[in-house]
């Protein structure tokens, strides 16, 4: 019997999460999927570029061989973890699931675009999440059937590594949504922090600040790519220099977030670098690309400026 205020408000009552659908196969959405797996969730993964599924699975089982020979999973566990990752080949395939987790490239109208195709074909008390590092979750989950079940879930990149997820009530997230996700990332031995929805949250609203700095600093020729990440390693004691962390991330990726800080919080002191938009507009997207503030095509990366 569902509690009263579901039979009040017509909501079922929160399932038990076991299995989880993934909305893309880059390198967020295979890391949530391979981190679910290996957790114990039945994992349905899509992307609308089918090759990527194929690439994503293959990277899957190279993180988890790799874990094998450092004797942090057993061989019959790294099997099993493969076994429970499906790919589906579009949203009827995440009928099953009572969470699915949008991880696609970091652009609002593909997200809603997504979230509108996807509700159709998912249970009535099924959660849905969003990766987003940056835009807001409220302005998303309101083009779903179901506000009250979808919350921001944004987890840290590279996700089988980082510790951290982010959690992002939209203004009708209901408290037991927030509860409920909360407790998955939990048992994916993850730590919580909770973020308002406000551009780029906590963890972004941070870094890119920082990032976009680096990339002025190298474009009014105060140092160069070498010379910035260096001051930033020794001097910060950063585990890695700002412009080779862009790179990482993705410069589109870092662009986005910016354009998203400074439309929301209409600050200059947003303003995304003008040499960020030249190198995203040449393509130099970062390591995805072998090319950004680095080049990665040889035996050791070189400075591109």
């Amino acid at each position: 019997m569902a509690p009263a205020i579901y039979q009040q408000k017509g909501y079922p009552p929160i399932p038990e999460i076991r299995r989880v659908g993934v909305i893309g196969a880059g390198q967020m959405g295979g890391g949530i999927a391979q981190v679910a797996a290996v957790h114990g969730f039945e994992v349905r993964l899509y992307d609308i570029a089918s090759e990527q599924v194929a690439r994503a699975l293959e990277q899957i089982d190279g993180r988890l061989a790799r874990q094998v020979a450092k004797g942090t999973l057993s061989p019959a566990d790294k099997e099993a973890a493969l076994a429970r990752i499906r790919r589906v080949e579009d949203y009827a395939g995440f009928a099953d699931c009572e969470l699915v987790i949008e991880a696609a490239t970091e652009n609002e109208e593909i997200k809603r675009k997504i979230f509108k195709d996807l509700v159709p074909h998912l249970r009535a008390d099924a959660l849905v999440a969003t990766n987003t590092s940056s835009i807001s979750v409220t302005r998303l989950a309101a083009v779903t059937d179901r506000p009250e079940r979808f919350i921001g879930m944004h987890f840290m990149n590279p996700v089988p590594v980082m510790k951290l997820v982010e959690l992002i009530r939209g203004i009708a997230t209901e408290e037991d949504t927030y509860q409920a996700a909360k407790k998955f990332c939990e048992r994916l031995g993850k730590t919580t922090v909770t973020a308002e929805d406000f551009p780029a949250f906590i963890v972004n609203r941070i870094l890119l600040p920082m990032i976009n700095e680096a990339c002025y600093t190298l474009y009014e020729g105060v140092g160069t790519v070498e010379s910035i990440d260096t001051a930033m390693k020794l001097g910060a004691n950063h585990p890695m220099g700002p412009l080779e962390l862009a790179d990482f991330i993705g410069l589109d990726t870092c662009l986005a977030i910016m354009q998203v800080l400074h439309d929301g919080l209409a600050d200059t002191k947003y303003r995304p670098c003008p040499l960020l938009v030249k190198y995203v507009e040449a393509g130099w997207l970062g390591r995805k690309v072998k090319r950004g503030f680095y080049d990665y095509r040889g035996e050791r990366p070189v400075p591109t400026r």
